[in-house]
């Protein structure tokens, strides 16, 4: 099956002034399965090795951090492309470590970059790094398990300053389902200014993308081909038969199938593995780089399993990878972990207990299947809660178009059983407590409203829903699709002016809203509209068959979840996780708390895991630029960059990791839009005593301070 990919794959060359070279490299394949260590140093088994190529960054004109732009460039506006209608792999690159860079960190000067991090801001703290581009090589291709249907992605960057006498290996799987670089920013620069190697992986979920209409799929590097003459080069493609994809085009055109959605293999199932894979590409890579002479011992295979420092880091999603491959490791890849926000699923023990200030969260330990579908179907009334006044605004749509859908989705759950009240208000106040009841932190109670309004919640609801069901894209799953609209009215179907596909390797995140492709609700009005306006309610209908979907235990979500729980044994390994209190994309009650729960049963005293709870944190960092996000809201990214500090320390020097605990930090406070520059006051560091903000863990119980 391999021979059918396209013809020219073998011989891509990328030329670009800024790669000094870029080729693809011959390889031996490994005799094995187990990522031991044959001689010579073969290829991993499930690399595809007519997708490798292998490219080295000067450091100048462009460098794996920055792809060239520099400090600078990273805060300024969006690289151009010199022929729009044709962007070549090397722009694509640049456009998606831009894009990427900047989604996971709050780029403000006020809120800290290039003054707390940034590619200037050394492991120190200090501005002695200039514009912060990094020399060094690149290593790209596909994992597959010889199916020619998973390709997923795989990169290593091996930075200049590796010293091959102190290996060591960050891993920096993708968050959310962006692409292979995207986790550049909340991982990969600490790795690379450590001078370690980083391993980064799509996890299967990626971005890639099929337009429906065209035929248009994207290939690993970004560039576009037809989908037929693609074949298994590309990154993905719909399992549609051509007179179904016909018919379905007819009726509803101007569709996208998305990766993560409607690839029908649950992808979170092997994030775990895909991370573990990952870090073997980059034993491979280095064992090629640093090879030991021909007719030595190793026979030129100079580092075997364990044989380099390795700390799984990431935050969201392949912070959830991280601590699955950390479980699933059985041969030394993994030696530590640090990761934040973890969008992880917990196999709760019956003994696992989560209190707060005395009082014990009854619900922690939710899947995300469960409690995101619940926020999508009540956030929308919840932000009219008394208790929610004052809430950041972060949608494009008008104040007065959001209000009347707020109050539609009140009067429609109502209606329907989900909430009581004779009057919105009441109905809102009583939304808002069912998410208490259901593990949402009071802390976040400001943030239900932009988590909807943005589409963040919407768009993983809708899009887990699919993968956990293994939906194909003309399945239509509760009546949404990803398509076009009109800005104006929402309606679907617009042929775009420009195909989102040619930038979306650059600039989409995986899931609508992306790259003008919009979450649409099919059933109403005829044709289709953006979910937020085909119906006054914005679309319950659609949200109420998604939640049913969980409530109603379909047996294809239910089995798709119990694939992905992890049990929270990390065999020793140290870990650290950092999470914000008011998160409410991930709840902290179903993340880092439940994990810490589970993990004191199923290690007990050989555990060696700390979680550190930063107050005022949320999930979008990014956000943090916006208006009322400012003035209330901490930096968590700031604390994963000193808990990689403290694991390094530890592995290193032997330096004790601080217990977990809660750090308390101080607000910014200000005029939204205008909040006073960051400083360190407002940033209390973690500390090896941490006295009354000390988290307890016993035997399954964790007791966190109020």
């Amino acid at each position: 099956m391999r021979d059918m990919r396209i013809a020219t794959w073998n011989k891509v060359v990328l030329l670009s002034a800024a790669i000094v070279s870029a080729v693809l490299v011959p390889v031996a394949r490994a005799d094995d399965h187990d990522g031991g260590r044959p001689g010579p140093n073969g290829l991993p088994w499930f690399v595809v090795a007519d997708s490798l190529r292998t490219t080295i960054y000067d450091g100048v004109s462009d460098d794996l951090l920055t792809a060239g732009l520099g400090k600078t460039g990273l805060a300024g506006p969006a690289p151009a492309i010199a022929n729009a209608v044709s962007p070549t792999a090397a722009e694509l690159r640049r456009l998606a470590i831009w894009a990427n860079y900047r989604a996971l960190v709050d780029m403000t000067a006020n809120g800290g970059y290039g003054r707390f991090w940034g590619p200037n801001v050394d492991l120190s703290g200090n501005d002695t790094l200039g514009e912060g581009k990094i020399p060094g090589t690149e290593y790209l291709a596909y994992a597959d398990d010889g199916s020619d249907r998973r390709n997923v992605s795989l990169l290593v960057q091996v930075p200049a300053t590796f010293d091959a006498a102190n290996p060591c290996i960050v891993t920096a799987t993708s968050s959310g389902s962006r692409g292979v670089y995207g986790a550049i920013s909340a991982a990969g620069e600490w790795g690379l200014k450590r001078g370690c190697a980083v391993a980064y992986t799509d996890k299967g979920t990626g971005n890639g993308a099929h337009e429906l209409m065209t035929g248009l799929v994207t290939l690993i590097d970004g560039r576009l081909a037809d989908a037929a003459t693609a074949g298994h080069s590309s990154l993905f493609t719909a399992n549609v038969p051509g007179s179904t994809l016909s018919a379905h085009n007819q009726k509803f055109p101007n569709r996208y199938a998305f990766k993560h959605a409607h690839s029908q293999q649950n992808p979170e199932e092997d994030w775990g593995k895909d991370t573990l894979e990952a870090v073997q590409f980059a034993y491979w890579a280095l064992n090629r780089q640093f090879a030991l002479p021909a007719g030595s011992s190793k026979h030129g295979v100079r580092y075997g399993p364990g044989d380099i420092t390795t700390i799984a880091a990431s935050v969201s999603n392949g912070g959830g990878a991280s601590l699955a491959a950390a479980e699933q490791d059985t041969k030394g890849w993994i030696t530590a972990v640090v990761v934040g926000e973890p969008q992880v699923n917990v196999r709760m023990p019956d003994s696992a207990r989560v209190n707060e200030g005395g009082q014990r969260i009854t619900a922690a330990g939710k899947p995300l299947a469960d409690y995101t579908t619940l926020a999508n179907l009540l956030q929308p009334c919840a932000a009219l809660a008394e208790a929610a006044t004052g809430a950041p605004y972060l949608t494009a749509l008008p104040v007065a178009t959001t209000t009347a859908i707020r109050q539609a989705r009140c009067t429609s759950l109502a209606a329907a059983g989900y909430v009581h009240g004779s009057d919105t208000q009441t109905q809102a106040n009583d939304a808002l407590a069912q998410l208490h009841e259901a593990g949402y932190e009071a802390d976040s109670d400001l943030l239900h409203a932009p988590m909807w309004d943005s589409q963040a919640v919407p768009a993983v609801a809708v899009t887990y829903a699919n993968a956990y069901t293994k939906s194909s894209v003309i399945d239509n799953l509760c009546g949404f699709s990803f398509g076009t609209t009109n800005p104006a009215s929402g309606a679907a179907g617009v042929t775009p002016a420009v195909s989102p596909m040619l930038t979306l390797f650059g600039l989409g995140n995986g899931v609508p809203p992306t790259n003008g492709i919009n979450l649409v609700y099919n059933v109403s009005p005829q044709g289709g509209a953006d979910h937020r306006l085909a119906t006054p309610d914005a679309s319950f209908a659609g949200a109420a068959c998604v939640r049913a979907l969980w409530t109603g235990r379909d047996p294809r979500m239910r089995a798709s979840v119990e694939a992905i729980r992890v049990n929270a044994n990390l065999h020793g390994k140290p870990a650290i996780i950092v999470q914000g209190r008011s998160d409410a994309l991930v709840p902290i009650n179903h993340a880092s708390r439940a994990y810490l729960a589970a993990n004191s049963v199923r290690e007990g005293s050989r555990s060696h895991l700390s979680i550190y709870e930063v107050t005022n944190g949320q999930h979008f960092d990014a956000f943090l630029g916006v208006p009322g996000f400012d003035t209330r809201f901490m930096p968590v990214h700031y604390y994963n960059i000193q808990a990689l500090n403290l694991m390094w320390s530890h592995l290193k020097n032997g330096t004790p990791l601080p217990p977990s605990q809660v750090i308390r930090t101080l607000p910014r406070g200000g005029s939204p839009g205008a909040a006073p520059a960051l400083s360190v006051a407002n940033l209390p560091a973690i500390v090896a005593n941490p006295g009354s903000n000390a988290i307890g863990v016993s035997h399954g119980v964790v007791n966190v301070p109020h």
